[in-house]
């Protein structure tokens, strides 16, 4: 059988039951033994408060060790994990509770309150960041047999971002996610003697299934840090291997002092993703450090997709080759383009999630019959067969009857000296239907809108350049790091529309 849920539980009879499993700056250290030991206590209390096969158990609690056993108690005791983003607002919550109708919802003790007017019929548990709450009360003795789930039973319900309309919960099986955490396990030689540095949030793919499934599948280690904390991390890198973070934690320790040659010198592995990464971040890390970021690509709907490559060339600006298992294809207008062509990513492998929860129109609309999902991100594969992501589909501004690709307007900008990053969107425009703006991060105050006009001007066609700059300290951001361009869209909705 073929899923996530027995994939766990061969690990805790593995012979690895001695060996640490996470190092904390705020706990002890726990082994295996330890992790799986807690998660079955966990699933028996989970079962004890009436959880049955398949019903949702919706998390919003801060990180911990403990969080992460109740993410394998709940696949061990037949559940699906539903994890909930920690800065979601009670009317936020409100939305995925009453779609997801969770039978147990466990939150920080903080927000009880709040969150017991919108459980409904669902039990309420509380878990705190230091261990403690009514869960932890509840849990049973370790020895829970896990419940048998078949390989394309739900594990899983991820919400999307929901930056275009309702939040969409994407639903990932065992064997989605068991599937996908053996390939990226083997793609990035991760063995039992790897330690990595464990600084994501676990209400996302990224941290949760990408940077936890990988390590216990691989036998390796986590140094489990609470946050991003740069003196944590580069204190930790001596006794690392490797590392998992989105492009904000490159940028930021590159501002620290302590990334050195040196400091770096037993880490054999850095992976950026959730995000794109800069090629300047890409050449400075380098520069820096001796290594060579690796870039991958994925979704919520998909897991990993892509990665640049182990061995061999990593090329700033893409994110590689398709992973072993996975196919990949560029569409346009119902056909496939030829490459250096750009479209719209279409994806099918095991990866590639059962569908939108309660969303039948959707999931038609996005999953095709053949197992083809539709990603809605916008790419080309070049002659060498490498994947660049230009953008969503959404975000292409159409001007005047033109197309314009916000990434080629964005990668000239930030190459200009002064510019430390750009946004490029498409704004409401009387004349042209959208109008092509550039909204800037200064490195420094002496950047200019006419030095960035001018350097543009002999290398962009006149519909592409942009006709405002606009200048901010910084660019909004969801957690993961992702540019929110939705609401610079927003923020400057009226630019053109309003001066009329």
């Amino acid at each position: 059988m073929y899923d996530q849920n027995h994939l766990l539980c061969r690990l805790s009879a593995s012979g690895r039951s001695s060996k640490i499993f996470a190092t904390r700056p705020d706990g002890p250290d726990v082994t295996y033994e330890g992790l799986f030991r807690g998660a079955e206590a966990l699933a028996a209390a989970l079962v004890g408060a009436g959880l049955m096969p398949g019903d949702r158990v919706a998390v919003q609690v801060k990180k911990s060790l403990e969080a992460l056993q109740l993410y394998l108690g709940t696949i061990m005791a037949g559940g699906v994990f539903l994890p909930l983003n920690t800065a979601y607002t009670v009317s936020e919550l409100a939305y995925f509770l009453s779609d997801a109708t969770p039978r147990i919802i466990v939150c920080d003790p903080a927000r009880m309150n709040e969150i017991s007017a919108i459980a409904g019929s669902a039990t309420l548990l509380t878990l705190a960041a230091d261990g403690t709450g009514t869960l932890m009360q509840a849990k049973g003795a370790p020895g829970f047999l896990a419940v048998p789930r078949d390989a394309d039973d739900l594990a899983a319900i991820l919400y999307t971002s929901g930056t275009t309309g309702r939040s969409k919960g994407a639903m990932l099986s065992h064997a989605n996610l068991a599937s996908n955490s053996e390939t990226l396990r083997d793609t990035w030689h991760f063995t039992p003697d790897d330690v990595l540095i464990h600084a994501l949030p676990i209400f996302h793919t990224h941290g949760l299934f990408v940077a936890t499934n990988v390590a216990l599948l691989a036998g390796a280690s986590v140094h489990f840090l609470p946050g991003f904390d740069a003196d944590a991390i580069i204190n930790a890198m001596p006794n690392a291997t490797a590392l998992m973070g989105v492009p904000t934690f490159y940028t930021r320790l590159l501002d620290h002092d302590g990334l050195t040659h040196e400091t770096v010198s037993n880490m054999r592995l850095f992976i950026s993703g959730s995000a794109p990464l800069l090629v300047d971040t890409h050449e400075k890390w380098e520069a820096r450090t001796g290594h060579r970021i690796l870039e991958r690509y994925g979704m919520t709907e998909t897991n990993m997709n892509t990665s640049n490559p182990y061995n061999g060339e990593r090329r700033a600006g893409t994110v590689g080759f398709p992973l072993p298992g996975v196919d990949l294809r560029i569409m346009a207008n119902g056909k496939e383009v030829p490459k250096g062509e750009i479209g719209v990513l279409e994806i099918r492998g095991p990866n590639v999630f059962q569908g939108y929860w309660r969303m039948p129109e959707k999931t038609a609309e996005e999953l095709r019959p053949d197992g083809w999902f539709i990603t809605g991100d916008q790419g080309f594969i070049d002659e060498r067969g490498y994947v660049t992501i230009v953008g969503r589909a959404k975000d292409m501004v159409i001007t005047g009857g033109f197309n314009v690709y916000p990434k080629e307007v964005e990668a000239l900008i930030d190459a200009i000296p002064g510019v430390k990053e750009s946004a490029v969107v498409g704004v409401p425009h009387p004349d042209f239907g959208e109008a092509v703006i550039a909204v800037i991060v200064p490195e420094n105050k002496a950047v200019t809108k006419d030095d960035i006009s001018t350097a543009l001007r002999t290398d962009l066609a006149k519909f592409k350049q942009p006709k405002q700059y606009l200048f901010l300290p910084e660019l909004p951001r969801n957690t993961m790091g992702k540019v929110q361009k939705k609401a610079l869209r927003d923020r400057y909705a009226g630019l053109f529309t309003d001066a009329q």
